[in-house]
This record gives structure tokens, sequence and C-alpha cells, in this order.
């Protein structure tokens, strides 16, 4: 059977003949396709002489009879900014109900109750589904870090005769049967730019070239064993393979350009994937969750209604925070959410003291509004704005101009940034776990041997950015001149403003002859050997404390890649190069 011929058959079952024309109305198919259909159907012996569906056609029935279901609610839903600081998706409210119960109900109303939930963001708020509805819940641990092919590989060995769905799908009609008789893939007959495929005359899903609109990509997909057997294979070899760790699993389904299943097509207004604040806004405009804290915020503190909200887009995730982009009364700007864990990283309140004292003073990002308290903050969004290319060398002599005169205003505030202290608190927030590094206590020991130099040698100190890296100085266009500002004050507290130099280094994870070279932009006068040498303490010295940043980052889900490598390596190499350079002015002092 081919898919028309099935989907005549299909609706034979449901509905008993009573002549082509109400036929073609009720399967969506031409008079022509129905005619031809019925003979075929006829001819293979689907349906008798009565066009009624026969004993074979029943056991094709039985065969290809859904079993199972699996939704995928295991990701952050990071176009759901601002919602998914609070809510993971699945558990969005359309009409009062959640869209997961929604998907959930509606299998049951056709008789499919073996139903697996991958989860694992927010894992969680998802428990009471057991009990409720008595589905079984799968936990991905690598949610934050692969995409849902990893998730759909957890229950490869379920699929079978299954629909697989996500969970931020709202249907106004249930899509789910009793009967199906060939596997499909749902989009709908909205045009998307972001879409992969686009349906051709034979109802097939074909892929286009990014960004050359296909037909919007709902999602939902049925599978029937024979082409299940090939997915099951298809994403256990995918899976193996890093390059994959960003796919969705739709990536299992293509062969030869084109999907191996067939296109299911619905009408745009009846089933609606909801991706953005604004699709669930559009949707139903008194959900509970569009009444977020964040966006309270925003509507005090700009004075404004929750309607002239738009454009928000999420921008690109921090190591620290979600921050989301967004329009309101004709400007635009940037909200910072706190991300996983930060609470305990950052003190809102001193942030906020710094902020104060940099007011007016063109240093910083235009502050519209910071909360002491959660860590909320908007921001006015640059429209020409760069960030500093850490290899041009102009980038690097302004950028370090600029570090050098905010640092001779020697501003005050309360709080230190204990650099040496930072590092043992971090490491505590480890739970009494050791370190990945089996070198730890020795690397830890050397490291602190070099507080003696430093406190011999340390500047007055001053306000330091503490997190003065190449990303947050930014250069900001105007129509006469390039300004230069430092954003994000997180971190900031007095210190020896010659930290700052060393964290412009590590982060951009220069070599030593790059350092070398940052450090005579800072100090263009010439720098002196033994403040050199102090950087050099310092590099190391912060290493380790963003290598133990990271570890405990890492225990909440957060991982880094090569960064947290790096930052280690810099405490080990640059404890060395202070001692080869403490060992050289040894000799040159005994010569």
């Amino acid at each position: 059977m081919n898919k028309q011929e099935s989907d005549i058959l299909n609706t034979l079952l449901l509905e008993p003949f009573i002549n082509q024309r109400i036929l073609a109305e009720i399967s969506g198919h031409s008079l022509g396709i129905v005619n031809r259909s019925l003979k075929s159907l006829m001819k293979d012996g689907y349906i008798d002489d009565a066009v009624r569906p026969t004993s074979q056609a029943l056991a094709e029935f039985r065969a290809k009879a859904p079993k199972n279901a699996i939704i995928l609610a295991a990701g952050f839903g990071m176009r759901m900014v601002p919602i998914n600081t609070e809510m993971p998706k699945g558990l969005l409210e359309v009409n009062g109900e959640p869209l997961i119960e929604r998907t959930i109900k509606q299998l049951h109303e056709v008789g499919i109750t073996e139903i697996y939930v991958v989860v694992g963001f927010m894992k969680e708020r998802y428990e009471y589904l057991i009990d409720e509805y008595d589905v079984q819940l799968i936990v991905n641990p690598e949610y934050a870090k692969r995409n849902n092919l990893h998730s759909i590989r957890l229950v490869c060995g379920h699929i079978s005769n299954s629909y697989v769905i996500p969970c931020d799908i709202w249907c106004d009609q249930n899509p789910y049967h009793r009967h199906e008789l060939y596997s499909w893939y749902m989009v709908s007959d909205l045009v998307d730019n972001d879409s992969t495929v686009r349906v051709n005359r034979k109802m097939e899903l074909v892929s286009v070239p990014d960004h050359t609109g296909g037909n919007a990509m709902i999602g939902i997909c049925y599978l029937v064993e024979e082409d299940a057997a090939v997915v099951r294979e298809q994403i256990r070899e995918l899976s193996k393979n890093a390059r994959f760790d960003d796919a969705f699993w739709e990536a299992a389904l293509y062969k030869n350009n084109k999907m191996i299943v067939a296109a299911r097509v619905v009408h745009s207004a009846d089933v609606v994937e909801i991706n953005t604040y604004e699709q669930l806004r559009e949707i139903d405009s008194d959900s509970n969750q569009l009444k977020t804290d964040a966006i309270q915020a925003i509507c005090h503190s700009l004075r404004a209604e929750s309607d002239e909200i738009t454009d928000i887009g999420i921008l690109k995730k921090g190591m620290t925070n979600r921050s989301f982009l967004f329009a309101c009364k004709g400007k635009k700007y940037i909200m910072r959410i706190p991300g996983e864990g930060t609470d305990r990283l950052i003190n809102r309140r001193q942030e906020a003291d710094v902020y104060r004292i940099l007011e007016g003073k063109k240093i910083c990002d235009d502050v519209a509004y910071i909360n002491p308290e959660n860590g909320y903050k908007i921001t006015e969004f640059w429209e020409k704005a760069r960030s500093c290319d850490p290899f041009n060398e102009d980038d690097i002599k302004r950028c370090m101009s600029r570090l050098r005169r905010f640092h001779e205003m020697k501003l005050t505030v309360d709080h230190t940034f204990d650099l040496f202290g930072q590092i043992e608190y971090y490491e505590s927030l480890w739970g009494g776990m050791p370190s990945a590094y089996k070198d730890y206590p020795q690397t830890k020991e050397k490291v602190f041997s070099l507080k003696t130099y430093i406190d011999a040698h340390a500047a007055p100190k001053t306000l330091a950015h503490i997190d003065a890296v190449p990303d947050n100085f930014l250069f900001i266009e105007d129509t006469d001149s390039e300004d230069v500002r430092l954003i994000d004050w997180e971190y900031a507290g007095m210190q020896d403003p010659h930290v700052d130099v060393a964290m412009f280094c590590i982060y951009a994870m220069y070599d030593k002859r790059q350092t070398d070279r940052l450090i005579g932009a800072y100090f263009p006068e010439g720098c002196p050997s033994e403040t050199r040498i102090k950087i050099y303490c310092y590099i190391a010295a912060c290493g380790l404390l963003w290598s133990n940043w990271c570890e405990y980052k890492r225990s909440l889900g957060v991982e880094f890649g090569e960064y947290s490598l790096r930052q280690y390596r810099y405490a080990k190499d640059y404890y060395r190069i202070v001692q080869d350079e403490l060992a050289k002015r040894e000799v040159q002092t005994d010569a």
C-alpha cells in the first residue's frame, strides 16, 4: 500500500463506506485518487466487494497499531526566556492546562498508556506525572551538553510502533490514533526559514538548504516497526560520533537528503510548537507563565505593560548567566537572569554597590534596573557594539589604556575581592568531593606559596573589575567616536589593579609572548620586572581560581570544555615561569 491507499483504508476502518465523494471529503484526497485507491485495495485483498476492510486489512492494522509514546522533555528550552528560568517548557500552561498533560491525555484517549518521558532540566518538576498518569521518567544526565538525539538514545529499545513527541506541542484536536498504517513526520503548512525540509508532490520530506524556507517542523513523528528498526540503528551509530552531540534526533530519519518517512501536513493553527514567550502569549494571553518575575521586573522598571514587551530573543548563553534581548517602547534592552548556582558565587548587593559608584562615569553599561536581592539586571542594548579582539594589536592597546585610566581613578567600595580566599571558597563548594585533577593538592600548595611574593609587591588596592576579559570590553560606536566600555561587574571589588591584566591574559588563553605584549600595552612606559613577575603570580592564582570555579559549575551540569583545562594549566605553568624568573634574578644578582 502507498500512502494514499493507507489513508483510504484507515478512513474505511473508522467510517462505513457511503460513496466515493464522501470518502474523498473525509480522507482529504481527490476523487480520482479515491477511485484508484479503492481498485488497488480491492485487488490486493484489503477490502471486499462491499468496500469493507477484510481480515487481511485488520491484521495489517493490528501489526502497525501504536504501542507506546516517547515524549522528549529534557532540554532547557532556551528560546523560552524568561519563562525557562522558572518552569520547564513541558509544564507551560495553555488555558490552564500544562502542555505535557494535554499530550498525555490525548494519548490516553486513543488507548496509549505506555508512555516514556525523557527529562533532564528541572526533572523534579515532572515527578508527579508518575503518580497521576503512570508514565515512566527516563533521566538524561547529559541534557546540558548534548541535544535530543542523545535523549532518544536512552529509550532506543522502546521505539517500535511508537509516537515520538516534543513536550512543547499544543494540539487543538487530538493528532493521535488507535490505528496507523505507515510512518510519518508532522510538518505545518506554514513556511519557516529555519526548517530543513519541505514537502514535495509525492508527500516526501526532502532536504532544503539553510535559510531557504521549508515547511515548519512540528516534530511529532510515528514510526512503524519496519522504519523504527532503521531509526534505532541510526540513533545508536550517530550518538557514538561527537559531531552529532548538538544534533536533533531527526538526523536519524534522513537518507539521501530526504526523510525515510512520509509527510503529515497539518494546518498551522491546529498544531503549534511553543518555542518562545511571544508564541505562548499569542495562543493564551492569560497564561500564568507569562507573569514571571522577570517580566514583572521589566514592567515595573520601565513602567510598561506586558504587551509592550516584544521581540524577545535569547542571547548566547554566558558562563555565569542567561540573558535575553527584548524591545520596549521603541528601545532595546538586555535582561540578565543569574544562572545555576550563582547565588553562591556572587554577592549581588556588592555588585549593586559597584554600579552605584560607577553611575554617570561612562565606564560601564547603561543600567536601567538592578535588583540587589536576586541579581536581575536590565541594561540598554547598544546596536553598534563589538567585543575586543584579543589578537588585534590596536584593540589591545585601546582596552589596556581604558583599563589603566579606570584604575587611576582610584575608586573605592566597601568590599574586597580576596583572591586566595575565593580559591578556598570555590573549593568548599565541591561539598567534600576531591578535585578532578590528580595533582590538585600539590598544584594548590605551589600556587599558594606565591602569595608571599604577591604581598611583598602588591600595588595599593583600588576598585578592580576582576573579570576584565576580552568579551567584557565593548567598543561602542557613535557618530563621532568609538568609546570603550567595560561590562559585567559581578566580581568587582577592591584589589591590586594588576589582577585585571592577569585576568585578560588567561581568558584570551595567551601564551607567554602574548602575555608580555599585553603587559607592555598596559605599561607603555615600561613595566618593572618585579611587577611583571607579580602579574605572572596572579596568572597562576587566577588560573587556579577559575579552575575551581569550573569544577563547581561542572557539578551543576555546566561544562566549559577546553577553558577549564587551560585554567588549570595556567596555575601550573605560571608557577614554573615565576620560579624561572626568580632564578634568573638570583643569577643576575650574584653576577
